[in-house]
């Protein structure tokens, strides 16, 4: 992708002469309409403004000059110019490159970018009181005290100067009545910290201080360059590309660091504020209305030096960026399924490429496509290929689940209960992992043989026993677990079949009554605050066994464990995505690599039913090169990425006559091009989700087609019944 970044001519910054201008609403829209500027008011590219549409007053952006599709006659006013920084014309590029490269109206992208409304409203201020000229004519001592505080000049509120001299707030508000302390307004909000890029971070090996050089160079430049950081884990990358970071605040730029989840911010931040004397302003989902308002508005006034968030953080209104940083680069949760289907590593680089200045890639286990990017020139690679300190890379075994099977009714094996046993007696940490949430992924009926579905999407509900309900993990229906089947009425003959985390929590208390387990998913951690808690608890060694799925497989120190079984190692590799090999090899790697980070060596024992699989056998051996190679080999004799393009076409509708109906009238009218083959319609793996239809084209085209282009001619003239959605996914990630 990043290889096709294409030039978008810039769009002028300052006042607009003329007295109409384009604006672009976020709304599902594909371009900005035009509005009349009133005489004496003053516009520039980029303002925020409010504009009549229809019956309704709504936020845009002004995007330029007018188009003169309409006469100026016919067109309505803008109401009001909003006091707020302007969109920065780069943030505007970006949002017509991922316009147009996700076959997306530019409405909606833009939506993405102004995702705290509030933050456009005029900041709240407090009154706080200086000290002024005046005297009181009567002094006592209590007013001698206030006046001294006051001395050094802060501003402070009645409460503040109260507190600090001791005295009552009457005294203070006599000497405000006096004109002895001055009334001026201050920000309510708190200022944001400023990381120091001197302060002293860890000690560097030769090799990474040489890769942090390579860095450095590259921000000093402020240049255009995406860069690989491929290090194995536990190879200090983190340490490395600060000093990247600690270069662009240097310079006076901005910063921003891009993390996959939520779960990976508490430990991030500790050592981000190890390294630079404070901590970074946070972006994501869970951030409390009020403070997406503060750091949107911080952003945008260019008073936070380094933003930490997830992929929406891409689309905040930076004016000074100079390096961004995509941390576990290859992580599938950089891809946004819903609404715009954008890949935030991919339009990260674009926006790297836009603004002119650095890109850092970092992973353990980098995609393929980076890796092919690096291999053929388009990006640079710098290798750290040793883990930091005294640390080692953990020793891989691989137990054959054929030849030492589990005990009927239980998930481990016994050489993984021998080990687990080992561990405890020497005082360390296990963690035991499996990528399936709550206590059983299926209930069927031994009576009938009915299976328990979700009534809403072609799904298993899922059992939560300790919620005591069966809940689908696509659409997030619940239901309490029935006493009697649904179908035959039979009671006590519904059983759980298959293993969740709740299920091998189950059984480790079992096997281990003494040790003191943590349960880890986002079922029963909601929040940064309740995994900063949990993941607290595990470094101060008040956990024995930890138990998770992927929120525990990455970016986590934990000195004392030493330990890691992978409960069922094949499970990322029974469905027919494309990148299931890689995926499952960079998730058990990363796995693996939460073991020995520290002093004492590390084990980690994969539980397989087929370990003579490449991926099982790339994991023991340790090769992750040649297993890459023949991943690449593989995809590039039959074209498919990142040797060649797809796009996913999903047509759904709540009836499911009116989706085949529209499918087949879109097969019908597939244009005819070279080097591109449209597949289906055939029905989405999840057939029913969200109680629609869901029916799927897949198009598989040369690496050198605009497939953006394709798509239009086939899509642009189609009437598509309102009931009915078809959404487009370039490079999709999800085949579901």
């Amino acid at each position: 992708m990043a290889s096709e970044i294409s030039t978008i001519p810039a769009a002028s910054d300052g006042a607009i002469v003329s007295d109409t201008v384009s604006v672009l609403i976020p709304l599902a829209l594909p371009k900005p309409y035009d509005y009349k500027v009133p005489v004496g008011m003053a516009v520039r590219a980029g303002d925020y403004v409010v504009v009549p549409l229809g019956s309704q007053e709504l936020i845009g952006v002004v995007w330029g000059a007018g188009s003169g599709e309409v006469g100026h006659n016919r067109l309505k006013a803008i109401v009001e110019v909003i006091d707020a920084p302007p969109m920065p014309e780069v943030l505007r590029r970006l949002v017509d490159w991922v316009a147009g490269y996700t076959v997306s109206p530019a409405g909606s992208v833009l939506r993405l970018a102004i995702r705290a409304p509030g933050a456009l409203e005029p900041p709240r201020l407090r009154t706080a009181y200086r000290l002024g000229d005046v005297r009181p004519q009567r002094m006592t001592p209590a007013r001698t005290r206030a006046i001294e505080v006051a001395g050094d000049g802060f501003a402070r509120t009645v409460r503040e100067l109260a507190e600090e001299a001791g005295v009552s707030d009457s005294v203070v508000r006599g000497l405000v009545d006096a004109g002895t302390f001055l009334p001026v307004d201050i920000p309510t909000e708190a200022p944001f910290p400023d990381p120091n890029p001197d302060a002293q971070g860890v000690v560097l090996s030769a090799e990474q201080a040489e890769a942090a050089a390579r860095l450095r160079a590259h921000v000093d430049a402020q240049h255009f360059v995406a860069v690989l950081l491929d290090g194995v884990t536990g190879s200090g990358k983190t340490e490395v590309y600060f000093e990247a970071v600690a270069a662009a605040l240097t310079q006076g730029k901005q910063v921003l660091i891009l993390l996959p989840e939520i779960a990976l911010t508490s430990q991030f931040l500790e050592r981000f504020e190890k390294r630079f004397g404070c901590r970074p302003a946070e972006w994501h989902s869970d951030l409390a209305t009020r403070e997406r308002r503060r750091v949107w508005r911080g952003v945008a006034e260019g008073r936070v030096p380094v933003v930490v968030g997830a992929r929406s953080a891409l689309f905040l209104p930076f004016p000074d960026l100079g390096l961004i940083v995509v941390d576990e680069e290859h992580d599938a949760a950089f891809k946004q399924e819903d609404g715009v289907a954008y890949h935030a590593r991919d339009m990260a680089v674009v926006r790297a490429s836009l603004g002119k200045f650095p890109i850092v890639l970092s992973s353990a286990t980098p995609s393929l496509e980076t890796v092919v990017n690096a291999e053929q020139g388009r990006y640079e690679a710098v290798r750290l290929d040793a883990r930091h300190g005294v640390a080692v890379l953990p020793e891989v075994t691989a137990i054959d689940m054929r030849s030492n099977p589990p005990e009927r009714g239980r998930w481990l094996s016994p050489v993984l209960v021998t080990e687990i046993a080992k561990a405890l007696a020497a005082g360390e940490q296990s963690m035991l992992f499996l990528n399936r949430r709550g206590y059983a992924p299926l209930t069927l009926c031994r009576t009938c043989g009915h299976r328990i579905e979700c009534p809403q999407c072609s799904a298993w509900l899922v059992e939560h026993r300790f919620r005591r309900e069966l809940a689908c993990h696509h659409c997030g229906y619940s239901a309490p677990v029935p006493k009697a089947c649904p179908s035959c009425g039979a009671e006590d003959a519904l059983v759980a079949c298959g293993p969740g985390v709740e299920r091998i929590a189950e059984e480790v208390a079992e096997l281990f009554p003494e040790a003191r387990v943590a349960v880890v998913s986002s079922d029963n951690l909601r929040g940064p605050s309740a995994h900063e808690a949990v993941f607290a608890g595990i470094e101060a060694r008040e956990v024995d066994i930890i138990i998770g799925t992927q929120i525990v497989a990455k970016g986590h120190h934990f000195p004392w464990l030493t330990l890691v079984g992978v409960v069922d190692a094949d499970l990322g590799l029974e469905n027919g995505d494309l990148r299931a090999g890689e995926r499952t090899f960079q998730l058990l790697q990363q796995v693996a690599g939460r073991a020995g980070r520290a002093e004492r060596p590390g084990r980690v024992f994969l539980q397989s039913w087929m370990p003579e699989h490449g991926v099982m056998r790339a994991l023991v051996s340790g090769k992750r090169d040649e297993f890459l190679a023949r991943e690449a080999a593989a995809r590039e004799r039959v074209a498919l990425p990142p040797y060649g393009r797809l796009v996913g076409v999903v047509v759904s509708a709540p009836d499911a006559g009116l989706a085949q109906r529209v499918a087949r009238e879109m097969a019908r009218l597939v244009p005819r091009a070279d080097d591109v083959s449209v597949l289906g319609p055939a029905p989405a793996p999840l057939a029913l989700l969200r109680g629609r239809t869901r029916l799927r084209f897949l198009v598989k085209a040369g690496r050198s087609v605009n497939v953006q282009a394709f798509i239009h001619a086939w899509l642009d003239d189609m009437k598509i019944p309102n009931a009915v959605r078809v959404s487009v996914d370039i490079d999709p990630y999800s085949f579901m």
